[in-house]
């Protein structure tokens, strides 16, 4: 059960990116949210619809994984460690931030997942 809670955190979590990046990236909030000037943000705004496309990928897969609930275990676990190589790669090279928001909640599901928490 934890487990689960804490994988549909992490989709909503990759759902709300999705949002911001695709959505949001060239408005206030979006500049408050990734720390961009409005130029910046105005000149990079397909790049980072692409890149909410990719968590959007990663929020659906983890859906899914929900979805197929204990057989899903392994679709489970192949999404969360993706999210987790994915926020260790951005912690280390755009915002260390995205460590704290993407990568540990991520390391958290899948250590429960494991343990059939």
């Amino acid at each position: 059960m934890i487990a689960t809670v804490l994988i549909g955190l992490v989709a909503l979590i990759h759902a709300y990116i999705v949002y911001l990046e695709m959505v949001l990236w060239d408005t206030p909030r979006g500049h408050k949210a990734f720390g961009l000037t409005p130029d910046f943000a105005k000149a990079s705004k397909v790049l980072a619809a692409n890149q909410g496309l990719y968590n959007g990928f990663l929020a659906a897969g983890l859906v899914w994984g929900l979805y197929l609930g204990e057989p899903g275990f392994q679709v489970k676990t192949f999404f969360l460690v993706c999210v987790v190589v994915a926020g260790l790669y951005g912690a280390a090279t755009a915002n260390r931030k995205i460590l704290y928001v993407q990568a540990i909640p991520a390391f958290l599901a899948l250590i429960a997942l494991w343990l059939g928490w």
